[in-house]
């Protein structure tokens, strides 16, 4: 039954909005257009940034200075019951999330999924955001400067995802 809601959801959504727009008179396929073109405009502010970010994670994953840090901060990781092997997980994930993935699948690969270190990778890929990467694309795309207490709230509640993480799975 999921499934087959599923497949017929989007359909049923584009043929909803469609129907509103000709029922309320409206020019949809100019609408759309319209639509795409601003989007188009918002793709085209935020593509310095998502290329730099992108560039960093790689640079930073092919260097070797994710698994230096995970050796430096291993010691003081370990007073928080936090695994030294998912230390470069909870740094990249603050930036990109597809370069979260690729360690997600390294630590599976190495620990398995169903081992303590994988359960906790899993639980923190679903309950932390990519902080770095939200705030950028959007604050950038509307040229805010000043996030005032987003930063902050932002990294609070991903501490709280990663000791959340930490509490369920490695008790």
């Amino acid at each position: 039954m999921i499934l087959w809601l599923s497949r017929i959801l989007i359909p049923l959504m584009i043929c909803y909005i469609v129907g509103f727009g000709l029922l309320s008179g409206r020019p949809v396929f100019e609408d759309f257009l319209e639509g795409a073109r601003n989007g188009m405009k918002t793709v085209g502010g935020i593509l310095p940034v998502l290329t730099g970010l992108m560039t960093a994670v790689g640079v930073l994953r092919a260097s070797g200075l994710l698994e230096a840090a995970g050796l430096w901060l291993a010691v003081p990781a370990e007073r928080l019951r936090l695994p030294a092997e998912l230390i470069p997980l909870i740094l990249v994930r603050l930036v990109s999330n597809s370069a979260a993935t690729g360690l997600l699948l390294d630590i599976f690969s190495r620990y398995g999924p169903d081992s303590p270190p994988g359960m906790c990778a899993s639980v923190m890929m679903s309950c932390t955001e990519t902080v770095f990467y939200c705030l950028s694309i959007y604050f950038g795309s509307v040229g805010i400067k000043k996030t005032r207490y987003a930063l902050p709230g932002a990294l609070l509640s991903t501490a709280a995802g990663i000791a959340a993480s930490i509490w369920l799975t490695m008790r």
